[in-house]
């Protein structure tokens, strides 16, 4: 991400820099507003601190009649922030009702420019050059973390109104096999701004077919999806996290443009680890299934719950993964 930085111009370098200086002061603001007063203070009053740390952010024009915006940079972050501020108590209180203990940071804007993605070391394929990139992590210096759902079997409704109240962003690798029985749920799903992915269309071990078995399962959840929903996916999540040089030839041959694997795997009652640490680090990707208490612990909105107690007590938000990827 410093490397493609460095190639952004200098002006929109800085107008970055003044934005996210206003977004953490907006965020501070926001994480404040289950009362309703504290939301609405100015950020350097929620702060104590300035709320910008770049170059100078000039203040609307008094001049200008009622409900003008400024024009220009300084009008686009100062817009910019108070819809996050919005955002940010709207999320407050969702966060209340669906019994969070603290209220989810808002992501930053997304990158200009997708960072480069490339196969985690340990993860190659003999010969896999140029074939889609696996990986668990994005890489990112920005606090942020990115949540994906495999499979579709277990379709709660209460999870569709819990992510859109709460504004966080996940997505979701489909199997047919599972997901068959209502596509609607997962239409829904769709026009709530969730991408939906390859998880190919049986579930099988993938390493223990031939090329041209792999080619159905991979090729043919492509044919599905966009068939059922309108677009082809760009990612796929071979099951269980198992493939060949084979998975990846066949899944760069049906549009698949990268394969994310995970960094950590939440459940309702714990979590768990892929690094040594068992901890979050920036543009850690983290799986979960869609289950219910016949498989669980508890339910899906129980699993959200451990992940963002997870997820916010350590300073992270939850990003959109299409959006650096």
């Amino acid at each position: 991400m410093q490397l493609v930085r460095q190639k952004e111009n200098l002006g929109a370098y800085r107008a970055r820099a003044a934005l996210a200086a206003l977004v953490v002061a907006a965020l501070g603001s926001g994480c404040a507003a289950e009362g309703a007063a504290e939301a609405s203070r100015p950020a350097e009053a929620a702060t104590g601190q300035p709320a910008q740390q770049g170059p100078e952010v000039k203040k609307p024009d008094a001049r200008k009649p009622e409900g003008q915006e400024a024009a220009g940079p300084a009008g686009a972050l100062s817009a910019y922030v108070e819809k996050v501020r919005r955002s940010q108590k709207a999320r407050a209180a969702a966060a209340k009702k669906w019994g969070l203990a603290q209220t989810p940071l808002a992501p930053p804007p997304p990158p200009a420019v997708k960072p480069k993605i490339t196969t985690r070391k340990g993860f190659e394929v003999k010969g896999g050059e140029g074939l889609p990139p696996v990986f668990t992590t994005v890489p990112t210096k920005e606090k942020i973390v990115f949540l994906t759902i495999d499979d579709g079997a277990e379709k709660d409704p209460e999870l569709l109104r819990m992510m859109s109240e709460l504004q966080i962003p996940y997505s979701a690798f489909l199997s047919d096999y599972v997901i068959n029985d209502d596509y609607g749920y997962f239409e829904k799903m769709r026009d709530r701004g969730v991408a939906l992915h390859n998880h190919t269309l049986n579930h099988p071990y993938l390493p223990g077919l031939s090329y041209s078995e792999q080619k159905r399962e991979i090729c043919g959840q492509q044919d599905k999806l966009e068939k059922r929903y309108g677009t082809r996916p760009r990612l796929m999540r071979p099951p269980y996290g198992n493939y060949n040089k084979d998975t990846l030839r066949v899944a760069e041959k049906c549009g698949i443009e990268a394969v994310p694997l995970w960094a950590s795997e939440a459940f309702p009652d714990h979590m768990e680890w892929r690094e040594w640490d068992r901890d979050l680090h920036p543009g850690d990707i983290i799986l979960t299934h869609f289950r219910g208490k016949e498989e669980w612990k508890g339910t899906m909105p129980d699993m959200i719950r451990r992940v963002m107690k997870t997820v916010t007590s350590k300073g992270y938000a939850v990003a959109k993964l299409e959006d650096y990827v």
